[in-house]
């Protein structure tokens, strides 16, 4: 991947493959996540997907897409550490498999996304009303929804609780009291100043060719984005004051219990991550792990038994589905397991075999070109880059003792559990 600097604080990444049939292009726009934002930005995300200054209705977009021998575009918002990201992408055909005499499909790509991202639809000096309501009454059903999922909600609760009055606590697609105080003229001048102030990311993944940069440079709409200091926390080092247990329940209406389980773990330094990697693979982040062994297939108290590795906050989220009479049970036998790991339990073999799934899983990112966007973007934002390749050594390196020494400094932070 090339990386450089098109105006300060908006950066043009490129990753020149053969690999993929389509180009694919996207925007990132990150900004520090506050309560007073979320929602606004949740909003203007969905907002901006509803029409352009020259394409104003999606049924134009579609259109336009459809011309391009059926490009695709999606879009989202994201959290990661402490920061809300807009995300959109836009994926074409490579010009390699078109007729000799087409237009520049890639320039066209580019264009099309860049005008829905940075040339919305104004009227009057502000947003269209009829999409600014129509998309809050969207984000109004999709956060109320939220608790139909019930084990994303469980883990989106402890989140919230562990995180109480932080950042990283908010809730990504923002809050309903807070829709209300949207409208057209404030959301386009949260817009503005969001356009303004945030780091920009652009990538661009397929056969390109060198031209690209100067295809950015002469963009109309890049010439009009102002340079800036980018407004982004850097997700890299994250030092953990240590906190005392607390145990939060939530009654329901559930057939089965949630049992989430949020850890803390000090991050000194980036190679840290890599043996937090393998020391949550072997305690829950595969079917050979022990939770998933211990908890679900012996003892069987647990439908469901994993852990997740939030690495740009320094958690581990134990995940447990289970009866709910026998939370008390699933606990102890959870809280053996991480002892066990910090006596280090674990065969030779435990620990080869937890290397080779995450290796395999490393050897997967270039096979898909958002994966593989999502990775650099990762590391965009914590300013530490690191190939495929040393990824995968700094796996193979990771020792008994490094797991063991991980295990050592992990600390529970919030039980929470969802009942009846």
């Amino acid at each position: 991947m090339k990386t450089q600097e098109i105006k300060q604080g908006i950066k043009l990444h490129t990753i020149n493959t053969n690999r993929f049939k389509t180009n694919l292009v996207a925007v990132f726009l990150s900004i520090p996540i506050t309560r007073e934002n979320v929602t606004f930005n949740s909003v203007i995300s969905s907002v901006l997907r509803r029409g352009s200054k020259n394409m104003p209705t999606q049924e134009q977009i579609s259109k336009e897409l459809e011309s391009m021998y059926g490009a695709s575009f999606d879009c989202g918002i994201d959290k990661t550490g402490d920061n809300h990201i807009l995300k959109f992408y836009l994926e074409s055909i490579n010009d390699r498999f078109l007729p000799q005499d087409s237009e520049n499909m890639l320039k066209k790509t580019i264009e099309k996304l860049l005008e829905i991202v940075f040339n919305p639809l104004v009227e009057n000096g502000s947003f269209k009303q009829e999409y600014v309501d129509q998309e809050k009454n969207n984000i109004q059903r999709r956060i109320e929804g939220k608790i139909d999922n019930k084990a994303k909600y469980a883990i989106e609760r402890c989140t919230e609780e562990m995180y109480k009055g932080e950042a990283y606590g908010l809730y990504k697609y923002g809050y309903i009291e807070d829709l209300e105080k949207i409208d057209a003229q404030n959301l386009y001048k949260h817009y503005q100043d969001l356009i303004d102030t945030c780091k920009i990311d652009i990538f661009v993944s397929g056969k390109i060719d060198e031209e690209i940069s100067n295809l950015l440079e002469q963009n109309e709409n890049v010439k009009n984005l102002k340079p800036r200091i980018p407004n982004f926390v850097q997700t890299g080092n994250i030092e953990k004051q240590k906190v005392e247990e607390k145990q939060v329940s939530e009654s329901m209406e559930v057939t089965q219990g949630k049992l989430i389980i949020g850890m803390d773990i000090n991050v000194k330094d980036e190679n840290q991550k890599y043996k937090i990697s393998v020391y949550n693979t072997l305690l829950g982040g595969s079917a050979n792990s022990k939770l998933f062994q211990e908890v679900r297939e012996k003892a069987s108290l647990a439908y469901s038994a994993s852990s997740s590795f939030i690495r740009h906050k320094g958690n581990i989220i134990i995940s447990c589905g289970i009866e709910i009479k026998n939370y008390e049970k699933a606990l102890e036998i959870i809280r053996k397991q991480l002892e066990d790991m910090k006596q280090g339990n674990f065969t030779d073999e435990d620990l080869e075999n937890g290397k080779k799934g995450i290796i395999s899983a490393i050897k997967g990112i270039e096979d898909e070109q958002d994966t593989e966007i999502t990775y650099y973007f990762g590391q965009e934002l914590s300013q530490n880059e690191v190939s495929v390749e040393e990824y995968i050594e700094k796996i193979s390196q990771v020792s008994r003792e490094d797991v063991v020494n991980i295990a050592n400094s992990v600390n529970i932070n919030t039980i929470y559990f969802l009942k009846d």
